[in-house]
């Protein structure tokens, strides 16, 4: 099963930076409700972060290699994502190596911060080792917004 938490690749700087989003429905099946009412929980919200930065790691490659998370830092949660928030996920690249990476990141909701994460690490893995590449193209293509979803 597949899990997928970006609806569109925004911009990217190959080893450097990407930027994306995820509108968030009510429809979804993993809220949780709290006093207020459903809330997304802050570890998916997290993985759509995750998921960027794997994005970018795909791209910079070619789609040769993915992005395996080693470690977090320092994550800030800053408050909850509810139904009909877009999620903008923002990862710069700090420091690369020849097999790992480091990113920070930041994930917000009408330009308002909700969540920070500082020194997320990412192992590289050979992508055809987790995906076919001919459906790794064709999603890049969807989420880049060359694809059919346009």
């Amino acid at each position: 099963m597949r899990f997928h938490l970006i609806d569109r690749i925004e911009s990217w700087d190959a080893d450097r930076s990407i930027v994306a989003r995820k509108a968030v429905s009510v429809y979804e099946n993993h809220w949780q409700t709290d006093e207020s009412g459903p809330v997304l929980p802050f570890g998916l919200a997290l993985e759509a972060l995750c998921q960027a930065g794997a994005w970018l790691v795909l791209l910079s490659s070619e789609h040769r290699k993915r992005a395996a998370l080693l470690s977090l830092g320092e994550v800030r949660v800053l408050r909850d994502a509810v139904p009909g928030d877009v999620l903008r996920m923002t990862a710069q690249v700090t420091s690369k190596r020849n097999r790992t990476a480091m990113m920070d990141g930041r994930v917000e909701v009408g330009g308002e911060p909700i969540l920070l994460v500082h020194s997320l690490m990412c192992a590289f893995v050979d992508a055809e080792r987790l995906d076919d590449p001919v459906d790794t193209a064709r999603m890049a293509d969807m989420l880049l917004g060359r694809g059919p979803m346009d």
